[in-house]
């Protein structure tokens, strides 16, 4: 990480909360390969001296704030300091330009998004955690599903359940989609009541820890139609033999490859319309991406989700998703608690 770049201003919330394992609103971190700051104002600076190990921490006011981080890089004697060029603004460039007078800037999103790529024990035992939440919040829920509930009143309940399971929020909107609305891969939940064989998805996800969880489930509430039933199968299938094959070592290509080239043998090659996974962590859609345009290397202990899906306009949908974690002989799966059988 410091090989070209000797410092590192991070601003984002995003990464603020990776390197420091504290959630705040305001502040930045900056980082040298033998120190690390974190500058905040005093909402968070007492709370995050108690929190945050290994970090100074120095309190800031907003009118001080660039001053204090110029005084931090002087201090460190700072020559190339990396960016975050994904999240900085035009206008914050600018800023941080004029402010940085003196410094060489370089853009670094890659080289910190490139820190996030694989999980350590802990990290991935949070994402666990959050997995599991996630599925017992939808067990809990699943009982409720009685003709004339409509989406939202299902996926206020999901909401609740996960909060209640020590979730601090979602990790994204929940997708709750009823009969042709399943079709959408990212329904939002409608008013739409739930009717007599019906498919029903649920894509929902925990925060926990502030790592996240994700999953989906396609089931029936009654008799499916045949061709769904079908489509439902190969989906399963899809995703069986993608989790049988996928390790470490080959490409995010490669991976995407395994599910959809099966689904194309079965006719619904037009109908998978998104990649078949991406890493998660402290957001939910974060690299690796398991994409037929991905010549990323899976390497051992990242995280990703295996979701391949099938989507017929006006009939329904099937996506079917878990996590898993990638290792050298194959991966370990970390949803296994909520069967993936179409009935009920």
């Amino acid at each position: 990480m410091f090989k070209k770049i000797d410092t590192y201003l991070i601003l984002s919330d995003v990464n603020r909360f990776y390197f420091t394992g504290f959630k705040s609103t305001f502040g930045c971190v900056i980082l040298t390969e033998n120190e690390k700051f974190f500058i905040t104002d005093p909402r968070y600076a007492a709370e995050a001296r108690k929190l945050i190990t290994g970090f100074n921490v120095i309190t800031t006011v907003g009118a001080n704030f660039y001053d204090d981080i110029v005084k931090t890089l002087k201090k460190v004697e700072a020559k190339v300091v990396g960016y975050e060029d994904e999240y900085v603004t035009v206008a914050s460039f600018k800023k941080l330009k004029s402010e940085l007078d003196g410094f060489t800037l370089k853009p670094a999103s890659a080289d910190i998004n490139d820190e996030r790529l694989i999980k350590s024990e802990d990290e991935i035992a949070k994402i666990a955690a959050a997995e599991v939440v996630t599925q017992k919040a939808l067990l809990k829920t699943l009982p409720l599903l009685k003709y004339g509930v409509t989406e939202k009143d299902i996926s206020n309940e999901i909401t609740y359940q996960m909060l209640s399971l020590g979730a601090e929020e979602l990790a994204f909107e929940n997708i709750v989609a009823f009969g042709v609305n399943t079709a959408n891969p990212h329904h939002h939940p409608s008013m739409k009541k739930l009717e007599k064989n019906d498919m029903v998805t649920f894509d929902i996800g925990a925060r926990v820890n502030g790592y996240c969880g994700d999953m989906t489930r396609t089931f029936c509430v009654g008799t499916p139609m045949e061709k769904l039933a079908k489509i439902h199968q190969i989906v399963l299938e899809a995703q069986a033999y993608a989790l049988n094959n996928i390790k470490a070592g080959m490409t995010g290509r490669e991976a995407h490859l395994l599910a959809s080239e099966y689904i194309t043998a079965h006719g619904y090659g037009n109908e998978f319309t998104h990649s078949l996974g991406h890493g998660i962590g402290v957001v939910v859609h974060e690299a690796p991406y398991l994409s037929p345009r991905s010549d990323e290397v899976l390497k051992e202990n990242m995280v990703c989700s295996v979701e391949p899906g099938i989507y017929v306009d006006g009939l329904g949908g099937v996506r079917i998703e878990d996590l898993i974690v990638i290792k050298n002989d194959g991966a370990v799966n970390l949803t296994t608690l909520v069967d993936k059988k179409i009935d009920l």
